[in-house]
């Protein structure tokens, strides 16, 4: 507005000159001497990035500001390195062929020589600096990023300029004369408000564009004034009022002057709207003033910075010239002298960018194989203290943390508390028995296994009366043929052949009843205990816990000032032991820190004084160690005292044995919960395996009843031609043979139940086919028919013995264990559990004509395969 041309011209820094350095061969050299050529070799690719970064600095260059910015930035953290692996000075046993020359920004016929790498990081230090004003300067601060940008970069000049100042402008001053004074601390100073003052008027700027009301665009516009006031007053004090140009100390003088009139500007119009004629007239005639004295110094400034102040002046004579009207005609108010007024509020928006992070060399490699002997002795001798102090106080702590945990439990804190406010806990190894428990379904979900006992019994028992069904149904036909034949019809009878099959039928017909009598042995098991276990299906467990009672009469009602003063210490001593973790993390976090080899590189003489004054830094720590120890030791004597009261006063005692009965129950229903969980998992797994056994017999049985139905037609065709008169004499015995004298005939690739009987007069049918006695099964079966000249081996299959009889174990449950494994395919099928799926029955056992497969699908399995064996919840 009213300084809007003021605030487009602002000072850039230029740039210090150097001379060209050799670097190269002198650090080379050192190299070489201190360490080995094959060490030289090793780093040559690291000495030629420093050839090229001095190589690069001393070029007048063409480069853009952000190109030299880098520039800069990536050769000061070599500078670190260098610092600290090649000590530069006049020694004999250093780098002494190096000498820094640099001219000063200012004056640039001064120039500054030094043996000594302060001197070149101060400069390049400078020169970074000065490159950030540029930047900030060739923003276009009409676009609102454009005045973001130069904002920053101003804020980033300045932070460059503090580090400066506190960090390298005394070392490159210390012990030489030959300095310039723009490294100097008070010109780095006195560059760092210059810099701070413009970021300022980039907000300033800001705020104007967007309107924002007047009371803020004055204490802006006066904290740019004061910044600019500061580096107005650095520039008027010894060394640096003889050093500048005067055009730019009056370029500082009159911004300040021009943002101080501004400030009381913006401030009058604040005023002027809340009717404070008076004082409005006041900070008018101060700016007034300010303008009129700084005019007197208007040479060599910039004509926009001249323009300005006197379009301002204008300005406020006229908002001054209506405020007078206006009292005299309305208000009638004294005005005070402008001296009288109180200083004008200002706001400050900009702050130094911090540049640690970005100067930080600590993630450099150039070098890294660089520690002289002597460095990395002393550097290993001061790790080992610092070691020994972290160890020590690093005991201290723990074993602060383990008393406090071993009081605690003796006191049985907080679960008392807990206990109190109806949060009970369990165990850690109680609750995790309980859980386990309800994962595997809890006694509620003995109803599902029982019914899929019933389901496995009543299939077994459907499977069993099948099977004998067949052999039934195969004897009745066998009898009524040979009724109806007579002698004619030869083979051997049905109950000669099935004696072994049948024997075996009525042992699985006896395990079954067992089974059924260990059933309802686990049912009523289950019924018997249903109160005892059902704690176990509580959700959470520990509602079933007892909680601590309040007195049922209290003469004073201080029970609640008790517990809460306990609950107040227990409070403090949590925030003690998260002090400790703390204090430890901060020790860790020092050591990493903690890298004093530059130092130790550059120290003269003795390491003991820069040990003590380096290891002094962890003793704010320690002491804070000991006075946490200290603070938790009277804290538990207090706790005591206060948990002693609380016990008598709650009967804690009592509670106690409460908790421990509960303790108890639960863990007695666990234990039955796991001996019924084993039952029915043998149960489960007894009827599956009783299932494949019933199915491998059953199979048999349909294959000897498929091939008796083949013999039995064979054998009608031939009755038939004998009964019809026919001979057929074609040189073989076609008279049915004793069946057990020679190998069967191959079963037919068909069969059809023959009828009840066959009429004498009947056309004989044709063989389905007719076929060597030595050519194997036809396909389709399993296996040839078997001989049935031996009634006593097993018609067909393994010769296994069918389950043992039921019987309760030793082990508590009431079924027999599975068979053991042989070498031979076993007759029950593959085990049950863990892991078994699939139907009751192994159907790819089945031939194409057996019978269709139950109704029944296997049931999951009653617990997870985890909690079997020796390690589970299930007696083995």
């Amino acid at each position: 507005m009213a300084a809007s041309s003021a605030i487009n011209v602002m000072l850039t820094i230029h740039e210090k000159k150097t001379v060209s350095v050799e670097l190269y061969r002198p650090l080379r050299n050192y190299i070489c001497t201190h360490y080995s050529e094959r060490e030289a070799q090793n780093l040559e690719d690291d000495l030629q990035i420093v050839k090229q970064y001095r190589s690069d600095i001393e070029k007048s260059s063409t480069d853009t500001p952000e190109i030299r910015r880098d520039l800069y930035q990536s050769y000061f953290k070599t500078l670190v390195v260098l610092e600290s692996r090649f000590p530069i000075s006049p020694d004999k046993d250093h780098v002494n062929s190096i000498s820094f020359i640099w001219y000063d920004a200012f004056k640039t016929k001064l120039k500054a020589s030094q043996q000594n790498i302060h001197l070149e990081k101060a400069a390049v230090l400078f020169n970074l600096g000065a490159v950030y004003s540029q930047i900030a300067l060739n923003a276009d601060r009409s676009s609102a990023n454009g005045l973001k940008v130069a904002c920053n970069m101003f804020m980033a000049s300045a932070g460059v300029f503090s580090y400066l100042r506190d960090n390298e402008s005394m070392k490159a001053t210390t012990g030489s004369s030959s300095i310039t004074l723009d490294v100097s601390v008070d010109c780095a100073g006195m560059l760092e408000r210059l810099m701070l003052a413009q970021a300022q008027e980039c907000f300033f700027e800001k705020v104007t564009s967007e309107g924002r009301g007047p009371g803020l665009c004055s204490k802006v516009s006066r904290q740019v004034a004061i910044f600019y006031e500061e580096a107005f007053s650095a520039l008027n004090l010894a060394p640096l009022n003889q050093h500048f140009d005067r055009s730019w100390v009056y370029h500082v003088q009159l911004k300040a002057a021009v943002f101080h009139a501004e400030a009381c500007y913006r401030s009058g119009l604040e005023l002027h709207a809340k009717e404070e004629i008076a004082e409005e007239i006041a900070r008018l005639k101060s700016g007034i003033s300010t303008l009129t004295e700084a005019k007197k110094y208007t040479k060599g400034v910039a004509q926009q910075v001249v323009d300005s102040i006197n379009r301002l002046e204008v300005m406020m004579n006229r908002n001054l010239e209506t405020a007078v009207k206006e009292n005299n005609r309305v208000y009638l108010m004294r005005v005070p002298a402008p001296d009288s007024l109180p200083p004008l509020p200002a706001h400050s928006l900009v702050k130094p960018t911090p540049m640690g992070e970005v100067l930080d060399a600590s993630k450099e490699k150039m070098f890294a194989s660089l520690v002289p002997d002597s460095s990395f002795k002393a550097l290993s001798r001061y790790t080992e203290m610092v070691d020994d102090i972290i160890r020590t106080q690093a005991e201290k702590l723990q074993q602060g943390s383990e008393l406090t945990r071993v009081r605690l439990k003796e006191m049985e804190l907080p679960e008392s508390i807990l206990a109190l406010e109806g949060n009970s806990c369990l165990p850690v190894d109680i609750k995790e028995d309980v859980e386990a428990v309800q994962i595997s379904g809890g006694p509620s979900g003995f109803e599902a296994e029982l019914q899929q006992l019933k389901d496995l019994s009543r299939v077994n028992h459907e499977l069993l009366v099948q099977t004998e069904e067949l052999l039934q149904k195969e004897a009745r036909e066998d009898a009524q043929f040979r009724t109806q034949f007579g002698t004619r019809w030869t083979r051997p009878q049905s109950s000669t052949l099935t004696k072994n099959l049948q024997e075996r039928l009525g042992r699985f017909a006896g395990n079954l009843k067992q089974a059924a009598d260990s059933d309802g042995r686990i049912e009523r098991s289950i019924r018997d205990h249903a109160a005892l276990m059902e704690i176990l299906d509580r959700q959470p467990i520990e509602s079933a816990l007892p909680t601590l009672a309040r007195p049922i009469m209290s003469l004073d009602a201080g029970e609640d000032a008790v517990v809460g003063a306990l609950k107040h210490s227990l409070r403090h001593l949590e925030t003690l032991g998260a002090q400790r973790a703390g204090l430890e993390d901060m020790l860790k976090e020092m050591k990493r820190k903690d890298d004093i080899l530059p130092k130790l590189m550059t120290s003269p003489g003795s390491y003991d004084d820069l040990f003590r004054k380096e290891v002094a830094k962890y003793d704010h720590v320690c002491e804070e160690i000991a006075q946490n120890i200290d603070a938790q030791e009277h804290l538990l004597v207090k706790i005591q005292a206060q948990n002693d009261e609380f016990a008598a006063l709650f009967n804690l005692e009592d509670y106690k044995a409460s908790r421990e009965k509960s303790y108890k129950q639960i863990q007695a229903a666990i234990a039955k919960f796991r001996e019924i969980k084993e039952n029915t998992n043998e149960g489960l797994k007894f009827y599956v395996t009783l299932q494949d056994a019933i199915t491998n017999v059953k199979q048999q049985c349909s294959d000897f009843v498929m091939t008796r139905n083949i013999q039995c037609r064979e054998m009608m065709e031939e009755v038939q031609r004998q009964v019809a008169g026919l001979s057929f004499q074609d040189g073989k015995n076609h008279s049915y043979p004793p069946v057990g004298n020679q190998q069967p005939q191959a079963p037919r690739t068909s069969s059809m139940p023959p009828g009840p009987q066959i009429p004498p007069n009947s056309h004989p049918q044709a063989p389905y086919y007719h076929q060597s006695m030595e050519q194997p099964g036809a396909h389709g079966y399993a296996r040839p028919p078997p001989s049935y000249g031996n009634p006593q081996q097993p018609p067909y299959g393994n010769t296994q013995q069918p389950p043992p009889p039921y019987h309760l174990q030793a082990t508590g449950s009431p079924y027999p264990p599975p068979s053991q494994p042989q070498q031979q395919q076993p007759e029950y099928g593959q085990p049950a559990y863990p892991g078994w799926r699939g139907p009751y029955y192994n159907a790819h056992t089945q031939q194409p004509a057996s019978h269709p497969s139950p109704p029944y699908g296997v049931p999951p399995g009653p617990c997870p395969p985890h909690q079997q064996g020796p390690g589970g919840y299930y007696k083995q």
